[in-house]
């Protein structure tokens, strides 16, 4: 039972890791690029937003399958 909470921390941690080496050197080249418009017209808790319309806010994108 101990050597499997190890095992799924070191996972975790290799992990983390990972994702940091493949999203880490990326992420800065995308600083004062303008973001994308949104192309889905499917909106459930408001109508539908553009990007200009957001500019100077804080925005949190969650992103769902259903299926």
């Amino acid at each position: 039972m101990k050597h499997s909470k190890w095992r799924v921390f070191a996972l975790a941690v290799v992990m983390g890791l990972a994702l940091l080496w493949a999203f880490g050197s990326g992420s800065a080249s995308l600083v004062g690029k303008q973001a994308p418009e949104f192309t889905n017209d499917t909106w459930i808790n408001s109508e539908p937003l553009r990007v200009k319309d957001l500019k100077g806010k804080v925005i949190l994108i969650e992103f769902w399958t259903y299926g």
